[in-house]
C-alpha cells in the first residue's frame, strides 16, 4: 500500500478515499499522482480508486495540501 502525506497528515489508501466519500469504503487501490493541480489552491492532486459497496467502483481525486477533493460519479 502506497501511504501519502494528506493535509499534514499521513493517509493510507483506503483512509485518502474514506475523506473523499464521506464515510468508510470497503477497500480501495494504491494512491497515484493525478498530474493535475488543485482547482482550490493549486496544490498537487492525488487520486485513488476504491470500492464503496460490492457494486460500485469509485476514483477519488483529493488534494495534498487543502480540503478539496471529488469523486468520478456523475
Amino acid at each position: 500500500m502506497s501511504n501519502r502525506v494528506v493535509e499534514g497528515r499521513m493517509v493510507t489508501p483506503k483512509r485518502l478515499a474514506e475523506l473523499v466519500e464521506g464515510g468508510s469504503v470497503m477497500d480501495a487501490e494504491d494512491i497515484e499522482d493525478a498530474d493535475r493541480d488543485c482547482p482550490d489552491c493549486g496544490g498537487d492532486v492525488l487520486s485513488v480508486g476504491y470500492m464503496p459497496s460490492v457494486t460500485e467502483f469509485v476514483t477519488a481525486y483529493k488534494c495534498q495540501d487543502c480540503e478539496w477533493g471529488e469523486t468520478d460519479r456523475e
